[in-house]
């Protein structure tokens, strides 16, 4: 069941991954690509480490989103589907967030929960 609910977290960090990948280089992907096994540790710090990335995360696709269409208006070309489209993926980071922040999750991560 918590899987179901880490699944927005999961596929923030892939999405992350892939333009890390592109931007910056394979060793970062790479450690944003292993971030979601963090999830398998259950300690109370986890979700606040995983909250921080993916919310540097809404900035990084903010300021791709700003910079990218500045350039295609700049160049006449179109950009609001790009804008739509990367203002998507920071909507479902930012939710991945949120349920970071549920109290079945934050019960989920303090060390004596028992597994579900």
């Amino acid at each position: 069941m918590m899987l179901v609910r880490f699944l927005p977290v999961i596929v923030s960090c892939l999405l992350l991954a892939a333009h890390v990948l592109r931007s910056v280089g394979l060793t970062i992907a790479l450690l944003v690509l292993l971030l979601p096994l963090l999830l398998l540790v259950r300690q109370s710090w986890v979700p606040l480490v995983m909250q921080v990335v993916l919310g540097l995360a809404v900035l990084e696709w903010a300021r791709t989103a700003i910079a990218l269409a500045q350039g295609r208006m700049a160049d006449g070309e179109p950009w609001v589907r790009m804008v739509v489209i990367l203002g998507a993926v920071a909507a479902v980071t930012a939710a991945a967030i949120l349920i970071l922040r549920q109290p079945v999750v934050r019960r989920y991560f303090e060390p004596s929960a028992t597994p579900r």
